[in-house]
């Protein structure tokens, strides 16, 4: 019980980090080329892609390293297809106002 707590506080913590060092990184490439997307739609679909990419980063690599050993990896075309959608919502994401 208490090794599933201590997984839970650490899934917690590497989507704040790895989350806020990604959405400051998306966030400052959208500056470099003069686009805003705070406070619009598109901001929740730069966040929705975060969300899978760190989704696809913890099934593939960081849950064999903590508390809890998962099993087994995410299949390889589900990996790309989540990479994928996540590029695509980064990349529509500044049309959506």
């Amino acid at each position: 019980m208490l090794r599933i707590f201590l997984e839970l506080i650490r899934i917690l913590v590497v989507f704040f980090i790895i989350g806020g060092i990604m959405g400051g990184l998306v966030k400052l490439i959208y500056a470099s080329i003069g686009i805003n997307v705070d406070n619009t739609n598109g901001a929740w679909l730069v966040g929705l892609s975060i969300l899978l990419l760190i989704f696809v980063l913890y099934r593939n690599r960081l849950q064999f390293s903590g508390f809890y050993r998962g099993k087994e990896k995410l299949p390889k075309k589900v990996s790309i297809s989540l990479i994928l959608c996540s590029v695509l919502l980064i990349l529509i994401a500044p049309f959506f106002n």
